[in-house]
């Protein structure tokens, strides 16, 4: 006890000591606690760390209460029993005290509890000091850890939302939306592509108001900071307006006056090649620390990957799109009878093209033949399908194939190419003379029709399997369906882009659609820029195409005109839809006086084929021109066996057909047509110019 009071106090042997004790040598100071008698021996160094002179202090730990603040107090006593009751053998804390001036200063404290032979706490012995500059060096450490992990995470976190960057757009909106340049310390970028040639493509321009004219495009011999980074493969920090105004003149002439006093220009490198430079402005910096040039390096390497990629898609994307707009019809050909408005909207910017298409074909006899589709994909093999597409159908309907058989056809055609893909397709075939349309769906979206009031509804097709599907499945069966289109009525195709919404299923989408035709202009070109406005607000994943076709009602046929209906051997709708065409041409040709005469022969031929052969029948209804305008209805079918006009027995229920043709037609007859046969008869109505 008498070392104790003299200020002798020796610390253990084992004694840690902290790696920043030096920095507070000069303001620390010894302790010794005696826990038996409650008194606390303090040197004059300790009572210097707590500012207290020797006779103010009186022995006991309750009088440095003055000098801790009662929560640094409260906090000190828990961890000094918690040492005493755990077993501990020493202990050591962070404190703030309160100077003589009011002011709160770090401390730190470290004991070593000594126990006797039972294990009691009887004695502390430990060291207080001034721990101000240890904590401030350490949080300088920690500010600059925080900093470099800050910075890190910068160029972690824009080299992820670059991933999704697909065009140079994306890449420049990143870099700028993200608030990578402004966590960076920069406040503007400049970016150029390298393109052939030597020339360098200014892309983003960098602050409001510093573009100077003339270097829209520059070349890497230039003396501009991009040309010579993109020479020497080596970035360039200006690190002083002095540095700037020296090195590149030319620039800082146009842009001294926008406060800029740094930059780091970075050569943007992908698979050993230069694809361009990028430029950091900044404001209010002065130098580029070692970790501050190796973090844009970084940077610059992964906006380069990022770019490159960018610029690959571009060219990828700009081949398919010029591929199918090539394939696309250059025009719609003029179509008496009709008002015709085509539409084609790719995907929004960034995605890739698809192999979605129109086409208006025209047809003898005053008819029309209005092809969507759809080829499943999107690139430019999609395209490339598409284009081979569009041609077959457009030969078949030219060589005077039924809807089915185009279809059909169409279907065989692409099951034979050396692809995987499937299409989507409606054909509709419309004789303006008429109206009537004769519509077969290969797995496409039901149509819409469009009254003249302005009312929309949806046209359902019983349709078959998608091209190429139904030839791999030995499934080419395409049904007919057959509707009227009236003068000032619309027919509406479209692919399926127009109706599919984020969330929602295709009736949801249907409705949409029928809503908007519904409360749209009037005008067609009109409405068909409405609905295109609608697919680019929605800014959809999937490309649309668009046919409107609208019948007129001022048309007069020219001779020639015909329709044809293939019906199979037990269809019942088919017959029906023959039926309807038939009917709808009489109406149309002027041959109202004798319609039932002529639906009725129709009839008895149509169901003699059907009965007597084995196969479908196909049925052809045109005008014939002459001295005598004339009706003509032919059904040929796939029998070599003639038909003969007899008499029925009494109690016969067969046998009356021909003889019903032969007295109702004006003249009928039969011909042979290869393997099959064709029985017609012939019908004269009122010339329309007589009337």
């Amino acid at each position: 006890m008498a070392d104790r009071a003299a200020g002798a106090v020796s610390l253990p042997d084992d004694w840690p000591v902290h790696p920043d004790l030096s920095l507070a040598l000069n303001r620390m100071g010894s302790f010794d606690w005696d826990l038996d008698t409650g008194l606390m021996h303090l040197d004059q160094s300790a009572l210097d760390v707590f500012e207290m002179a020797a006779d103010e202090y009186d022995g006991l730990p309750a009088t440095l209460a003055a000098r801790v603040p009662p929560s640094e107090a409260i906090r000190l006593d828990a961890l000094v029993a918690q040492a005493l009751k755990n077993g501990s053998s020493a202990y050591g804390a962070y404190f703030r005290i309160r100077c003589r001036d009011g002011s709160l200063r770090w401390t730190h404290t470290q004991g070593s509890v000594r126990r006797d032979a039972s294990g009691r706490p009887h004695r502390i012995i430990g060291i207080v000091r001034d721990a101000t500059q240890e904590l401030a060096d350490s949080s300088a450490r920690m500010e600059l850890d925080d900093e470099r992990r800050r910075q890190t995470s910068v160029v972690e976190s824009t080299t992820a939302a670059l991933a999704h960057a697909r065009t140079v757009r994306d890449v420049i909106d990143v870099l700028k939306d993200s608030h990578g340049l402004e966590h960076l310390g920069a406040t503007s970028l400049v970016m150029g592509l390298l393109e052939s040639g030597g020339r360098i493509h200014l892309v983003a321009e960098g602050p409001e108001g510093s573009f100077v004219p003339g270097t829209r495009y520059t070349r890497v011999d230039e003396q501009y900071p991009m040309s010579e980074v993109i020479r020497t493969l080596a970035p360039r920090f200006i690190e002083s307006k002095e540095d700037f105004a020296e090195s590149y003149p030319r620039l800082w002439t146009h842009i001294g006056s926008l406060g800029i006093n740094a930059a780091a220009y970075l050569p943007l490198i992908a698979q050993a090649r230069p694809i361009g430079a990028l430029g950091l402005l900044y404001s209010e910096k002065t130098g580029f620390t070692t970790d501050e040039r190796n973090l844009l390096v970084a940077l610059g390497s992964s906006i380069a990957q990022s770019l490159q990629r960018a610029v690959l898609f571009e060219q990828e994307h700009d081949l398919a799109e010029g591929l199918q707009q090539a394939m696309l019809p250059r025009r719609i050909p003029a179509v008496p009878g009709a008002q015709i408005a085509v539409r084609y909207r790719s995907a929004r910017l960034g995605r890739d093209i698809g192999g979605d298409w129109y086409d208006v074909i025209p047809l003898p006899g005053g008819r029309v033949g209005a092809v969507i589709g759809d080829v499943q994909g999107h690139d430019t093999h999609a395209a490339a399908v598409m284009g081979q597409l569009r041609i077959v159908l457009r030969a078949y309907a030219a060589e005077g194939h039924t809807p089915a058989t185009v279809m059909a056809r169409a279907s065989v055609f692409l099951h034979e190419l050396d692809t995987e893909r499937f299409a989507t397709c409606i054909y509709a075939e419309a004789d303006l003379t008429t109206g009537v349309v004769q519509m077969v769906r290969a797995g496409h979206v039901d149509p819409l029709l469009s009254d003249t009031d302005g009312e929309c509804r949806r046209v359902p097709l019983e349709g078959g399997l998608p091209l190429g599907l139904s030839a791999e499945f030995g499934r080419l069966e395409y049904p007919v369906a057959t509707v009227e289109l009236d003068p000032g009525q619309t027919l509406l195709l479209y692919t399926d882009g127009l109706v599919e919404l984020p969330g929602a299923d295709l009736d949801d989408g249907m409705q949409l659609l029928t809503s908007l035709v519904r409360g749209g202009p009037r005008d067609l070109q009109m409405l068909a820029d409405r609905l295109c406005e609608e697919v680019d607000e929605r800014a959809g994943d999937d490309d649309v195409a668009l046919l409107l076709l609208r019948r007129h009602g001022a048309y007069a046929p020219r001779a020639g005109g015909r329709l044809q209906q293939h019906v199979a051997q037990n269809d019942p709708e088919a017959l029906s839809s023959a039926r309807h065409m038939i009917r709808a041409a009489v109406r149309a040709w002027g041959a109202g006086e004798r319609s039932d005469e002529i639906e009725l022969a129709a009839d008895e031929l149509i169901t003699n084929a059907l009965m007597h052969t084995d196969g479908g029948a196909i049925v052809t209804v045109r005008v014939l021109s002459g001295p005598e305008r004339r009706l003509r209805v032919e059904v040929e079918d796939p029998s070599s066996a003639l038909p003969r006009r007899r008499e029925a027995g009494e109690s016969g229920v067969s046998g009356r057909g021909l003889m019903l043709v032969d007295r109702l037609a004006d003249v009928w007859g039969v011909e042979s047509r290869g393997s099959g046969k064709c029985v017609w008869c012939e019908f004269i109505v009122q010339d329309r110019s007589a009337t």
